[in-house]
């Protein structure tokens, strides 16, 4: 029995277009759901906001163009968690385990788009990985939602706590940053419970499931009298994290505490320049208004939310890991030598080169995406303000990163502004190389290679 010509053309695409696809259909079928006059208040919502409402979720940005709180019903607002959670675990995870589940195989395109998501090398049992992650999954939201009802329960009545509690575990661990509370977390600022939780969350989910793994393999065995030795690829996330943990809470209350941190208690201002840290990298949370911050704290977050989360995590960015390959490589053509090392280790060239053009492609992409939104949002010159460069750039950046923070251009955004901001939340989630090859289609069996010939640099 012959296959449809549909189902033909689907099997002749490649891992990366396969990926791609998945993607767009999970945020199309979002988007009519949330366009049903069941999904919100009044009504519907528009298919534009709609599609940037789904496409946020399921690139578990946060940005929002209505408010999820007020304007979804209770309906809309599980459309949007179901998103979340498909966007944060990946939609091949789910596709992956309903494969094995029912005892069906999971061919080479498939297993490529497991590594790709979730692994720096191969994995050699993909049924007990996502099996792991599963788990793993729903113990840290099951944790975390118990953790957050305790402040929840009592404000809000059993029921509406803990769903509330649900619904920012849920989007608290997979990076999320949508929230019922139209503050965020300003509400909660001196509240440590819910600031310990919610940072927990975003950094057991900015971590990425394999080395959360590997820590808990290696806390297991920790009195064996030759404990298992950390990978590579978790040595690197987990200094590189803890580095911008610290960097990202100093530098915030250092230039705050004159500023919008002056009127708190130490022990607050610290809270809050903590979870700011933690959030900015991806989550999208806040418990301070961000207008109030000076320029260079601006700058200094879109620096973190351009880093972002770890490979194989609920977040996005360049990656932790691409950022301690750049110090790799300079201090090691500092020392003059041609191979990039790392913990006592040589990266392999192919690495090395793919993290530069990853990092080259994102600062092409957001660039050219900045041009556009100053293009369609500031026409004129006279509505030019002090900041409108900067708080774009930060809009671009947060995007692309799916962080979900704004200087408040979300919601001014024109229908092509929405359009723009709509592709960096979806080449974001997805991945830059990823959508690359997709464009690209398939790579030459055997590449062209010509005669050398040196150019100067610098």
């Amino acid at each position: 029995m012959s296959s449809s010509p549909v189902m033909r053309r689907l099997q002749r695409l490649s891992a990366a277009q396969a990926l791609v696809l998945y993607y767009g259909v999970a945020i199309f079928v979002g988007a009519g759901l949330l366009t049903l006059p069941v999904a919100g208040h009044g009504g519907g919502l528009s298919f534009l906001d709609a599609l940037f409402t789904a496409t946020s979720a399921q690139c578990v940005t946060g940005l929002v163009v209505v408010d999820t709180g007020t304007r979804l019903t209770v309906f809309g607002q599980l459309v949007v968690l179901t998103l979340i959670q498909i966007g944060g675990l990946g939609i091949m995870t789910f596709s992956v385990y309903l494969f094995f589940h029912l005892g069906v195989g999971v061919g080479a395109k498939g297993r490529w788009i497991i590594n790709e998501t979730l692994s720096h090398t191969p994995v050699k049992s993909l049924p007990d990985l996502i099996r792991r992650i599963f788990l793993l999954t729903a113990a840290a939201e099951l944790v975390g939602a118990v953790l957050l009802a305790v402040a929840f329960v009592p404000r809000l009545g059993v029921v509406k706590g803990l769903y509330f509690a649900l619904f920012h575990s849920i989007s608290a661990f997979c990076n999320a940053g949508f929230g019922l509370y139209s503050d965020s977390f300003v509400g909660f600022q001196g509240n440590w419970l819910v600031n310990l939780t919610i940072m927990g969350l975003i950094t057991a989910g900015g971590l990425g499931f394999l080395v959360i793994m590997e820590v808990l393999i290696r806390w297991r065995h920790r009195r064996d009298p030759r404990p298992r030795r950390l990978s590579l690829h978790a040595n690197i996330v987990l200094t590189t994290s803890a580095i911008l943990l610290v960097a990202g809470t100093l530098a915030i209350w250092l230039l705050e505490r004159g500023g919008s941190l002056a009127e708190m208690s130490g022990g607050r201002a610290l809270l809050v320049s903590l979870f700011q840290s933690v959030t900015t990298r991806t989550a999208g949370f806040n418990t301070m208004d961000l207008d109030l911050l000076r320029t260079p704290t601006i700058m200094a977050m879109v620096f973190l939310m351009f880093i972002g989360a770890s490979p194989g995590s609920t977040g996005g960015g360049v990656k932790t890991t691409s950022l301690a390959l750049f110090y790799g490589i300079m201090v090691s053509r500092l020392k003059g030598n041609r191979h990039t090392n790392l913990f006592r280790r040589t990266l392999p060239d192919e690495t090395v080169t793919k993290a530069l053009a990853l990092v080259m492609l994102a600062v092409i992409l957001i660039g050219i995406a900045l041009f556009g939104l100053l293009l369609v949002q500031v026409p004129e010159r006279a509505h030019e303000g002090s900041r409108v460069l900067l708080g774009h750039a930060f809009e671009a950046v947060s995007a692309f990163a799916t962080v979900g923070l704004s200087l408040g251009v979300t919601g001014a955004l024109t229908v092509a502004g929405k359009w723009i901001i709509i592709v960096l939340m979806f080449i974001g989630r997805v991945g830059l190389l990823t959508v690359a090859f997709a464009i690209a289609g398939r790579t030459r069996r055997y590449p062209t290679h010509y005669a050398e010939e040196s150019i100067m640099i610098g």
